[in-house]
């Protein structure tokens, strides 16, 4: 390169003042001496070089006292720094998706701030602002948070020059972080690397920005680390939760949707699961006639313990299949998760899966070569080893289970038919106070009957109680719409304020500063005339609610038109 580089370029006379007999060393390093020397030429021009790119990774800034030989040595030096940095690729290839997240809130931290590295700090603020982990549930739970942290940091640290590069290295101490969580996650006998272990590295390392941050917002490690600790070692299906929804947890919690009627199939749904073998039931029926608020309603009845000693303290969760497929791009990947899951499932002996879409494990996961989720599912739900309710349509079942005749008699049908009109009424009676609470207004009987009996009537291409409950969700919104809108009073107003506001702003550009200030008295006096109204309207409405009313007050549903718009997708 450096024979191109001598051959390529126009060199005046003076080249300060080296000769050929007094560079020093033979072959490659005359050749580098050469070019350093012609680098430092005043009159030096680089016409035609096309490999101009690759000799400027070297910074040629010579410092005074300093040669050219120990100049490649510091070079050298900085770039195995540069190259410590990266961080292997297998090693991420074991992080689960929220610990991914954190890695990426992270880099994002890192833009935010003006930093062209990822450090420790960077890593700590991932970890709180990913939210759901288990290491964000912990600092959350001892008092730390984004904002305080935030502030902590920019203390420390301070904001960067502004310019950040695309691809943003690790610092030693964050790849350090990287390596221990490793550790932690192969001593706590985890084939994974979660959240948890990312905050348990951060704790072990100890001497970084991070730790001098989670001292300063008034923790101290230790307290940290045990909380992880414990959250990590309780946590003994790690699989099932990053993977499933627990519906019971959330019945708990009050989350879910009451369910009105269906006792026949919950019912027969319990009854299968008490079978000793095959006890597997599978509810099938059109779109929208409520086969998943049926699983709903049998995790209610658990957590209000109206169940048979048989299910009774078991825990029923909804697997997403979707996410369970994701990310698994080599061969054997969804194998070994589901494998996992079931070993879970089995050990815990308190599981009841749900899957939504149930024919979706036909094929889910197949490779060539590979076995699809039905037939690693096919043994254990044979044995009774593995509780699970399918979810699927006629049309579905039709098509995809009942061809597969070993898969379709592990379950046993349960057949969920479209409610009436009389039982949609009650089910949306059952649930007006949660369309109540969200819409902030009240719902009459006589709009609920309408609902059913003109989703009925008009909406053909869909089934209740779904389309009912669509008609209702609809009308509590456009009546909110319509009561949230400004009164024409205020309206006028608003629109006159544009105006004022415009006029200003050329007054200003045209320098005309009186007229200029009498318009700036007049957009404030507008802005207090609406600010009254807007005050006073809320005022009434504060008034009417203690008066006893939620709000507006929905009285009947759109005429039969409205119907027929949600039907054609016209509106």
């Amino acid at each position: 390169m450096a024979r191109v580089l001598v051959q390529s370029t126009n060199v005046p006379g003076l080249v300060s003042g080296l000769k050929h007999g007094q560079s020093k060393g033979s072959g490659k390093s005359k050749r580098a001496v050469r070019m350093m020397s012609c680098i430092q030429a005043p009159g030096l021009r680089m016409r035609g070089f096309s490999g101009l790119r690759s000799f400027n990774a070297l910074d040629t800034m010579m410092r005074p006292g300093q040669d050219f030989y120990s100049k490649v040595a510091i070079t050298r030096s900085s770039r195995r720094q540069k190259a410590s940095r990266c961080v292997p690729k297998a090693m991420f290839e074991r992080f689960t998706e929220k610990a991914i997240k954190v890695i990426m809130l992270a880099q994002e931290e890192a833009r935010r701030l003006g930093h062209n590295f990822v450090g420790t700090e960077q890593i700590l603020l991932g970890l709180i602002g990913e939210g759901t982990g288990i290491a964000a549930k912990v600092l959350k739970s001892m008092g730390i948070n984004l904002k305080d942290a935030r502030v902590e940091v920019e203390k420390i640290i301070g904001r960067g020059s502004g310019f950040v590069a695309v691809e943003i290295p690790f610092t030693p101490r964050a790849k350090r972080v990287l390596e221990l969580s490793l550790e932690e996650a192969r001593q706590l006998g985890h084939n994974y690397i979660g959240s948890e272990h990312l905050l348990l590295g951060l704790l072990r390392e100890g001497e970084g920005v991070a730790a001098r941050v989670i001292r300063m917002v008034g923790e101290s490690t230790e307290a940290v680390g045990a909380g992880v600790g414990g959250g990590s070692s309780g946590n003994k299906m790690p699989t099932l939760e990053e993977y499933g929804t627990n519906l019971t947890k959330l019945a708990e919690e009050g989350k879910l949707d009451p369910v009105v009627g269906r006792q026949q199939q919950i019912e027969r749904v319990v009854q299968i699961l008490g079978r000793r073998t095959k006890n597997n039931p599978c509810l099938i029926g059109e779109p929208g006639v409520g086969k998943t608020a049926i699983a709903e309603g049998l995790a209610q009845r658990i957590s209000s313990g109206d169940v048979p000693e048989t299910i009774e303290g078991k825990k029923v969760i909804t697997l997403d299949m979707g996410l369970l497929v994701a990310g698994t791009k080599y061969r054997g990947e969804f194998e070994e998760r589901l494998k996992k899951l079931m070993e879970e499932i089995k050990q815990s002996d308190e599981i009841i899966l749900f899957i939504d879409e149930v024919h979706t494990l036909i094929g889910a996961g197949a490779a060539e070569g590979a076995i699809d989720a039905a037939n690693i599912l096919k043994p254990a739900l044979a044995r009774g080893e593995l509780q699970c309710i399918g979810a699927t349509t006629l049309d579905e079942y039709r098509k995809h289970i009942e061809k597969d005749p070993a898969l379709e008699r592990r379950f046993q049908p349960v057949k969920v038919p479209e409610p009436t009109v009389d039982e949609t009424i009650q089910i949306l009676k059952g649930l007006r106070e949660r369309y109540e609470i969200h819409h902030k207004l009240r719902y009459t009987d006589e709009a609920l009957i309408s609902a059913a009996r003109l989703s009925y009537q008009y909406i053909s291409d869909r089934f209740l109680p779904d389309k009912a409950i669509d008609l209702v969700d609809e009308a509590g919104s456009r009546v909110r719409l319509r009561h949230a809108q400004l009164p024409e009073e205020a309206r006028e107003l608003e629109k006159e304020l544009r105006q004022i506001t415009k006029e200003k702003n050329e007054a200003v550009r045209s320098q005309d500063f009186e007229k200029a200030g009498e318009l700036r008295d007049r957009e404030m006096d507008l802005k207090a005339q609406i600010s009254a109204l807007v005050d006073k309207g809320k005022e009434m409405s504060k008034a009417e609610s203690e008066a006893g009313d939620v709000g507006p007050v929905v009285t009947e549903v759109e005429p039969p038109t409205y119907c027929l718009c949600l039907d054609w997708h016209s509106c």
